[in-house]
């Protein structure tokens, strides 16, 4: 019996990868003209980080992480978020001491044991960004403008940017208190795991999608209505600032998030393309975390965004890379002469295909067409007595005679 892939672990095939090559190119430019330099960090974390960062009572560290003890008697576990582990590594290597607002993005598979659905899975891939060291609304509204740059860069309009403020450390604990008030009165008609974090993470049941929950919140206090002065004026400051950038918008006051360590400015880019899922890129501020981890007192702010469901947007938009050139060869020295000519093309930047098994000319045309190479080749007997073939643009029709020298095929290739 052949072995499957296990439920929830995909598989990324041709044809498809070239759409996510073109999403993380897309990200690599866009954030490097925003200076932000790459980080990868290792996909294994002690458990530890996370529990401390994203915090006990989280659906992520009660049901979702895959963490294990290892050979040294070590509880791991498989990231399931990027942002603890590019902030561990920011304190551990000291990068505050050269310079405290640093900028770094990353790319890479996290891991979270929940139902796969569309656009979600077990080994799901984020993109995402991180800012350290900048208590200025100007850092907000940037991070937010240059992710709606990278959609943009893409072609994409639909998904749109909401934006909330959750408060900080000092102000939201009385909003938390007012929204128990108003919810202790309706706890019947949460869903359990509401019921469940209504001690401890109550906000969560503002975004929970279970009908009941959605109708026990409907007229819940806002979290807006409770915002300490300087938190008041740090987001009014940040619509500013998105205003000014010419970065639309919309304020959702029901919007939270579910990891413990954000807060101040919190965000989403939705859709309605993706039915439930409706989540394409999310993140916040987390002014506090670098401290909780055992580094400096330095705010940060940074976003997620999901590939997979980057992907899913795309679907209508073509990616499968094209030979520049299928070389086409009718015998054993017409073959060899090929080869040489195809190794040569490569070296010259030119996407090169052949024919491996010698078959007929009919044949090779129809793997030609197959690839849609740009130009075809022609080598048989002739052609080598000649030292010249026909190169065939399959655009636009036409046909020339050539020599059968890669400098002289690589400059009408390029154009």
């Amino acid at each position: 019996m052949a072995i499957s892939g296990i439920k929830g672990f995909n598989d990324i095939l041709p044809g498809e990868v070239e759409k996510w090559q073109h999403i993380e190119a897309t990200a690599r430019k866009v954030f490097e003209l925003y200076g932000f330099a790459e980080i990868r960090v290792p996909i294994l974390e002690k458990t530890e980080l996370f529990t401390r960062s994203i915090g006990d009572a989280t659906d992520i560290v009660e049901k979702e992480m895959y963490s294990f003890v290892d050979k040294g008697d070590n509880r791991v576990t498989m990231r399931p978020e990027g942002t603890a582990g590019v902030m561990r590594a920011f304190i551990e290597h000291k990068l505050h001491a050269a310079d405290p607002v640093t900028k770094m993005y990353y790319m890479g598979p996290m891991f979270r044991y929940e139902r796969p659905q569309k656009g979600r899975y077990r080994q799901f891939h984020q993109i995402g960004a991180e800012v350290t060291g900048v208590t200025s609304p100007l850092a907000d509204a940037q991070v937010l403008t240059m992710l709606c740059h990278f959609f943009a860069e893409l072609g994409l309009t639909e998904p749109r940017l909401e934006i909330n403020s959750l408060g900080c450390r000092e102000c939201r604990p009385v909003y938390r208190e007012k929204l128990k008030d108003f919810l202790r009165a309706k706890l019947e008609q949460l869903c359990e795991d509401c019921r469940r974090r209504f001690e401890f993470n109550p906000l969560r049941t503002l975004d929970c999608k279970a009908t009941g929950c959605r109708e026990a919140t409907e007229g819940a206090p806002a979290v807006l209505d409770y915002l300490d002065e300087g938190c008041a004026a740090h987001f009014s400051r940040t619509r500013h600032f998105l205003e000014k950038a010419g970065t639309a918008y919309s304020v959702n006051p029901r919007m939270v998030r579910g990891l413990d360590y954000y807060t101040r400015t919190t965000f989403e880019l939705v859709t309605g393309l993706l039915g439930a899922q409706s989540a394409v890129a999310a993140g916040g501020r987390y002014d506090g975390l670098i401290s909780d981890l055992g580094g400096p007192q330095l705010p940060g702010i940074g976003f997620a965004m999901g590939v997979e469901r980057v992907a899913l947007l795309l679907t209508e938009r073509e990616f499968v890379k094209r030979p520049d050139i299928f070389i086409a060869a009718l015998g054993e020295a017409a073959r060899d002469v090929a080869f040489r000519i195809m190794c040569e093309l490569q070296r010259l930047a030119l996407a090169v295909e052949c024919d491996y098994e010698g078959k007929s000319l009919k044949s090779q045309l129809r793997r030609a067409d197959k690839f849609n190479a740009r130009f075809t080749l022609i080598i048989g007997e002739d052609e080598l007595g000649k030292g010249k073939g026909p190169l065939k643009n399959m655009d636009a029709g036409t046909q020339e005679e050539v020599l059968l020298s890669a400098p002289e095929i690589a400059r009408i290739v390029k154009g």
